[in-house]
């Protein structure tokens, strides 16, 4: 992939969530990089690990977890094609969650020593990174409430109007379709129900015309109904500089 391939769905994020400016995203782009593949559901650190490197992904999608000690799994969130989903680690050099592939994702690693040369530098960077985990931690908020307060089929429809409007800052949706790549078993890790209730859920959705999600693809059927299902407000995601 080249620099422009792997910066541009970060660019594309930030030239619409933030008033980053060129020369901003020109110094971002010389950071000096290393390109690594890793495979559907392989782990890319694990809980415990020390790093000495934060990750953007360039394509695919990863999500951070917990695993509890009888094995059960807690999905606490989903990152895409310009999240950096570890920036934490430059402050928190023990990772204290499990980051793992949901789908084959390329991943671009970065230094920390060469990201905070660069906050050095620019604090203006810094100020966007700091922006990031920011909401970041607001996202967090809301799948908490998602999870510990809404039913299981409103949380559904909540997670999927989140993830379209986070792909579409990148381009990746087309008209009411959009990729999902979690099998029922990890949409119920997602949503703190069992795979068997996911399915249920699924099933209802898709019989009630609302959406349809096969071979990990969202199809929206009917907007409004999924509207009143989400009871979806999006300030948390902060869309704008302004928001």
């Amino acid at each position: 992939m080249t620099v422009e391939a792997i910066m541009a769905p970060l660019f594309r994020r930030l030239q619409t969530t933030t008033d980053v400016g060129r020369d901003d995203l020109l110094a971002l782009s010389s950071l000096p990089t290393t390109l690594r593949q890793y495979r559907e559901n392989q782990t890319i650190l694990r809980d415990g690990d020390r790093t000495s490197e934060c990750c953007l992904i360039a394509d695919g999608f990863c999500v951070r977890s917990k695993t509890i000690a009888d094995g059960r799994r807690q999905i606490l969130s989903i990152h895409l094609p310009g999240d950096l989903p570890d920036l934490q680690g430059l402050h928190l050099p023990a990772m204290d969650h499990d980051l793992v592939a949901l789908s084959d994702c390329t991943l671009v690693f970065i230094a920390h020593a060469a990201i905070r040369d660069l906050i050095r530098s620019r604090p203006t960077v810094g100020d966007i990174f700091w922006r990031d985990t920011l909401v970041d931690a607001a996202v967090v908020r809301e799948w908490i409430v998602n999870v510990g307060q809404r039913a299981a089929h409103n949380r559904l429809a909540h997670l999927i109007v989140e993830l379209r409007e986070r792909l579409r800052l990148t381009g990746r949706v087309t008209g009411n379709t959009f990729a999902m790549p979690l099998t029922q078993e990890q949409l119920g890790e997602a949503l703190g129900v069992t795979s068997v209730h996911t399915n249920r859920i699924l099933r209802q959705l898709r019989i009630e015309g609302v959406v349809e999600l096969q071979r990990g693809m969202v199809r929206i059927l009917n907007e409004t109904k999924l509207q009143e299902l989400a009871q979806f407000d999006g300030r948390y995601l902060h869309l704008s500089p302004s928001s």
